[in-house]
């Protein structure tokens, strides 16, 4: 895409002394769409760079009162974001990696012709949109991800967030324990997001999502030919986020003998790609999470202990919904607020008992359940005031006792058909979704098709419904 169709023009230096190449480059430069401001010496360049914002200068070297490296450096301390191009009439290979060594964007040797001009500007103009693109991004990352942006007013969270200030001040490895749904992945980028890797890469990997067979590629790269499949080479998601953080969610679902890699890695701080024989250097804090009890699974031999204590340096507990719901109508407003603002409605709220029933739902997804909630309600409302049969909970089941339950359920009803009730239940709630439930239950959805083909008769409808 052209300058030109940009919205708002491209801001353009040029200085050359010769006047009717000056003048040239001008005509052209603007006929191609960008804002063109011509200075004819060093001096009056400087002089602009001091007065005004320019997206991209592009100056002759040989200039009578100052050349123009001279003006490349002081674009370097007045604009740094300015990208340069140098113009030399020599061509010397030496002039140009040391104006490239000093910050210029590229330089074009005399004769020239316009076009080779007006590619350079183009390609040059392009690297300061993206660059300044990702500047905004990672700003509004900083803002998204501030702990004050965080919410909740209970004690626990209080003491949650608090804790996160004080492990973001630090460069331990970092393990997030929670049920899902309490937000791991929040308080993972809140953690780099306010540390001093804060500007670097923050990389998420899930390792219940990736193969075991290829999760040691994906983290630690391979080379071209290593195995079947591998037609270049990868660095591997661990050098991605080097200088940064590597979010490795579900840990406790990665595989006994990559956890032995892994923890080589960490204590080594290189990783080694898969068909090498080197290892390199990675610079990276780790933060995990996992929603198991890896105590147990340490005992059980099902995951390393030297990894665990690898890994959970500084530990972070998130508390389910259910053990903070003074925190419920502060969530469910703010999520309400964007749906509402989403859907172009702005007036909605809650109904008292719509709340009250919010509060008294026990959350057994938690935090993003209770947003799907908020979410679906916003779309079946036709009144300003949410009422509960927009929540679409089922209220009386979930209303009972646990001695209820039990009644209703006959006496000393067996673990299993416990078990069975909960996920017949989680299914009906989710309608049918299997990755959904099975986040809410906690197993692999592997494990939620061999309960599932357990339910009753009257259950399996939700074996019909699309996962």
């Amino acid at each position: 895409m052209s300058a030109g169709l940009s919205p708002e023009p491209v801001s353009l230096l040029v200085a050359e002394d010769d006047a009717e190449m000056l003048a040239l480059l001008q005509e052209y430069l603007q006929a191609e769409g960008y804002a063109v401001t011509a200075v004819s010496s060093g001096g009056e360049a400087v002089a602009r760079l001091r007065a005004e914002s320019f997206d991209v200068v592009v100056t002759d070297l040989c200039m009578p009162d100052m050349d123009g490296m001279e003006v490349l450096r002081a674009c370097r301390e007045i604009q740094p974001d300015a990208r340069v191009i140098l113009v030399t009439a020599f061509g010397s290979i030496e002039t140009a990696i040391r104006a490239i060594r000093e910050g210029a964007f590229d330089y074009a040797t005399k004769p020239f012709r316009l076009e080779e001009i007006g590619l350079l500007v183009a390609r040059a103009a392009e690297d300061h949109r993206l660059r300044a693109e990702n500047l905004r991004l990672q700003q509004e990352l900083l803002r998204q991800y501030r702990l004050d942006n965080l919410l909740g007013k209970s004690p626990a969270m209080q003491a949650l967030f608090a804790l996160i200030r004080q492990a973001a001040k630090s460069d331990a490895s970092v393990l997030i324990l929670g049920e899902s749904g309490t937000g791991k992945e929040l308080v993972a980028r809140a953690l780099h997001y306010n540390s001093v890797r804060a500007k670097r890469p923050f990389v998420p990997v899930n390792c219940a999502a990736v193969p075991a067979g290829l999760l040691e590629s994906e983290l630690f790269g391979h080379l071209k030919g290593a195995f079947t499949g591998a037609v270049a080479t990868r660095r591997g998601l661990m050098r991605e986020a080097a200088g940064g953080t590597l979010f490795l969610d579900e840990i406790g679902d990665m595989a006994p003998e990559l956890q032995a890699k892994l923890l080589r890695a960490i204590e080594d701080k290189a990783v080694r790609p898969v068909g090498s024989d080197e290892a390199v250097a990675v610079d990276v804090r780790v933060v995990s999470a996992t929603n198991r009890d890896l105590g147990t699974q340490v005992r059980e031999g099902q995951f390393r202990e030297d990894l665990y204590y690898r890994l959970a340096v500084l530990p972070i507990q998130i508390p389910p919904l259910r053990e903070r719901r003074e925190d419920i109508p502060l969530l469910a407003e703010h999520f309400l607020r964007q749906a509402a603002s989403a859907t172009g409605r702005e007036a909605l709220g809650f109904a008292p008992e719509t709340m009250a029933a919010l509060l008294r739902h026990p959350w057994p997804g938690n935090v993003r359940e209770l947003e799907n909630v908020v979410q679906r309600a916003v779309a079946l409302t036709v009144t300003d005031r949410l009422q509960p049969d927009v929540l679409l909970l089922d209220l009386g089941a979930l209303a009972q006792s646990p001695a209820d339950r039990l009644g209703r359920m006959g006496s000393r009803p067996t673990l299993e058909s416990l078990a069975q009730e909960y996920i017949a239940l989680v299914l009906r709630e989710v309608g049918g979704d299997k990755t959904r439930a099975a986040e809410i239950l906690g197993i692999s959805r592997r494990t939620l098709y061999r309960r599932e083909n357990k339910l009753p008769a009257d259950d399996t409808t939700s074996q019909t419904e699309t996962s």
